[in-house]
């Protein structure tokens, strides 16, 4: 596959390569020669050039493709400093799952399951999870989100991959996982059926939703507003208040830094919180648990 624009979580990787404008990436099958000048190898990953392109090659089977890829990948190259950039990393981590299978909705079925398993696992032991901590760090956020939700279906702003929604759907709710990007959009949409999963999706920008006021009665904004700017995320609190008929739940990191390899843009911190709370004018929380929460009562029956 080659591109030069978005990235087609859906295309196919040809004859086990992955390539686009930027990657090429492909499963390392047997030994493979360090024949290659200016190589990085990591425990996992082998990275050098070809052409024009970063060319990255991985020792990963399909049964350790999961969630946890994006820690992976930001401990052994991005925080080393070896790569840099959310494009590129997302376009690594694509190429990854996509290189696992000839097709493409089975490779990311597997992620995708892999993936669940591994959020109820992390969520009914007590033992820690993986040492690269990323479903460890936001399957806890995942179970408390679901814990603020009142009766009634949902609408999660800024879905992403959609777990959160997944779960949700699985567990009876009414979801609609809304996500500005298309190709994401339609991942989740191709996936859910393969996994019996019943949810909506709609590709939107936070923002500026094209749904009726009140439109759920739970409105989900969970790890998101570090995505955006100031004025944005502002747009972002208003909208899911007029989306809402009962409640807004909003979860952040708690940062020092707004942390790039994950397309951080800002820190949220709890005054910031707060202060939304304030210029609702309604009942609300803010509290501290993984990271930070504000809970916004539009309408309480």
């Amino acid at each position: 596959m080659t591109t030069t624009g978005e990235i087609d979580p859906l295309g196919a990787a040809i004859g086990g390569v992955y390539r686009d404008a930027m990657v090429e990436v492909v499963a390392q099958h047997g030994l493979i020669s360090r024949r290659e000048l200016h190589m990085v190898r990591t425990p996992h990953f082998d990275l050098t050039s070809a052409g024009h392109r970063i060319a990255l090659t991985h020792r990963l089977g399909g049964d350790e493709i999961d969630d946890d890829l994006a820690g992976l990948l930001a401990e052994e190259l991005f925080q080393p400093g070896w790569l840099r950039g959310t494009e590129l990393f997302e376009r690594l981590f694509t190429g990854i799952v996509l290189s696992t299978d000839a097709d493409p909705l089975i490779a990311w079925e597997g992620f995708y399951r892999n993936t669940l398993d591994r959020v109820g696992t992390t969520l009914s032991s007590a033992v820690p999870g993986s040492a690269h901590g990323t479903i460890a760090d936001y399957a806890p956020v995942y179970a408390h989100a679901e814990r603020q939700l009142v009766p009634g279906n949902v609408l999660e702003l800024g879905s992403c991959f959609g777990f959160l929604a997944l779960r949700l759907a699985l567990a009876g709710r009414d979801v609609v996982a809304s996500d500005v990007s298309p190709g994401t959009v339609a991942l989740l949409a191709a996936v859910a059926p393969r996994l019996g999963i019943a949810l909506t999706t709609r590709v939107a920008d936070a923002g500026r939703v094209p749904a009726a006021d009140r439109f759920a009665d739970n409105v989900l904004a969970i790890h998101l507003l570090e995505h955006l700017d100031p004025d944005h995320g502002d747009r972002v609190v208003a909208e899911a208040i007029r989306l809402a008929r009962r409640r807004v739940v909003v979860a952040v990191p708690l940062e020092d830094e707004a942390d790039e390899t994950w397309g951080h843009v800002r820190t949220v911190s709890l005054d910031d919180l707060a202060a939304w709370g304030r210029r609702t004018g309604l009942p609300h929380q803010v509290f501290r648990h993984h990271g930070g929460w504000l809970v916004i009562d539009v309408a309480t029956a």
